[in-house]
């Protein structure tokens, strides 16, 4: 499972390596209030996160790390805050954590450490097979790390390889489909209420996977 942290938007994305396929089990952006207080925003991450963790049991999160350098110190701040309580929800679960920098998942996606974010999203893309560009860019982002954390269990590189997806949306959405970043606020809500965010204002929102063939050769069981 990779996990692009971020106070306002977490993208996420869950990979499963299966007999002869890899599998896009979820992915979706986890978006919290603005306004509202820090402490409530990151309650609502960490309920959302340990949600999706306790549904899907990867066997590895990987995390995007901290930059070395923030021109503003303040989002270095916030993003440690997001950064620990998605560290917490995966101790509380037993799962696994590792700690990936964005040149690693770049270079390993793209083989160009300083891919922008529209390269990024192309190669995921390609490497997963994918119609459609993975939108937002947080999703894209997740789905290349769960793909890098992928390539360290099971030993082998990314590489453009088509792959079986799970393209089945909750709350009425259509197999195949993919949203614009225009829709992606219309996403059905990651809750166990129908669909509803949970109070304090977070709602997690799937992005629904598309298209591919079954990939050779990953190791069964291996979940990222």
């Amino acid at each position: 499972m990779g996990v692009d942290p971020g106070l306002v938007a977490t993208g996420y994305g869950v990979l499963e390596a299966g007999a002869g396929a890899v599998t896009v089990r979820d992915a979706g952006v986890i978006s919290t209030t603005a306004g509202q207080p820090l402490e409530a925003r990151l309650n609502a991450l960490h309920r959302a996160v340990h949600r999706i963790i306790e549904e899907h049991a990867p066997g590895l999160l990987v995390v995007e790390d901290l930059y070395t350098e923030y021109r503003f110190p303040r989002t270095a701040i916030l993003m440690g805050h997001a950064r620990g309580v998605i560290y917490l929800a995966a101790r509380q679960l037993g799962v696994a954590v590792a700690a990936v920098a964005p040149s690693e998942v770049k270079r390993a996606m793209t083989g160009n450490g300083a891919a922008g974010k529209a390269q990024v999203q192309r190669a995921v893309q390609t490497v997963l097979g994918l119609r459609e560009l993975p939108r937002p860019s947080h999703v894209a982002d997740a789905l290349g790390l769960a793909a890098t954390g992928m390539s360290r269990i099971t030993g082998r590189p990314p590489g453009r390889v088509a792959v079986g997806l799970v393209g089945a949306t909750r709350g009425g959405g259509a197999a195949g489909s993919f949203p614009s970043s225009a829709a992606a606020r219309k996403w059905p809500p990651h809750s166990p209420s129908g669909g509803q965010p949970e109070a304090g204002g977070q709602s997690a929102r799937r992005w629904p996977a598309s298209g591919g063939q079954p990939a050779a050769n990953p190791r069964p069981g291996a979940n990222a």
